[in-house]
């Protein structure tokens, strides 16, 4: 939640944030929609938010067991996620479990990078956007899934709300069952 805050605040106010505000502009994003899934951006920078999360007291050990960091072969850790668009995966209550993060740069590969296996985070068994679609799939006893995250997104905006996506993954049994 820290780190999604964070990520948060830098899309809405930071300089460095200009080209992620102006990709969801010409994807046809809306501030309502911005804030509903709780965009973010990562700073072009190996150690912002490690640096930002040690200062709100989690140690470099936390940040490494929930994927927000990823550790030197030769010592030392870095940022995982680095000058992209920020989407946080939550869990069915809708708690931040972990993070997409999207290229902004069309030469910057993988276009997504998914936090990784975690305690809290098996992408096999998350869909995402669940936590806001579930009481709209219950009310139309249909579930539409697609997908990506922007497919996920932008129906939503449009009024579909009972839209979801796995995540780089085949649909599994488990995804069924949520």
């Amino acid at each position: 939640e820290c780190a999604a805050d964070a990520y948060h605040k830098l899309l809405l106010t930071a300089p460095q944030a200009e080209h992620a505000r102006a990709y969801l502009k010409q994807r046809g994003f809306e501030r309502e929609t911005i804030d509903t899934f709780h965009l973010g951006y990562s700073m072009d920078s190996w150690d912002a938010q490690r640096t930002h999360l040690l200062g709100q007291g989690f140690s470099v050990e936390e940040q490494l067991k929930a994927g927000m960091l990823v550790q030197r072969d030769e010592g030392g850790t870095y940022d995982r996620f680095r000058h992209r668009l920020m989407i946080p995966i939550c869990d069915r209550r809708g708690r931040v479990i972990a993070f997409a993060g999207r290229v902004l740069d069309p030469e910057d590969q993988p276009k997504y990078m998914n936090s990784p296996q975690t305690a809290l985070f098996d992408k096999s068994q998350v869909l995402f956007g669940y936590h806001l679609a579930s009481r709209a799939i219950r009310d139309a006893d249909t579930a539409v899934v697609v997908e990506g995250y922007m497919d996920v997104m932008i129906p939503y905006q449009a009024g579909f709300r009972n839209v979801v996506a796995p995540m780089g993954t085949a649909l599994t049994e488990a995804h069924l069952k949520a």
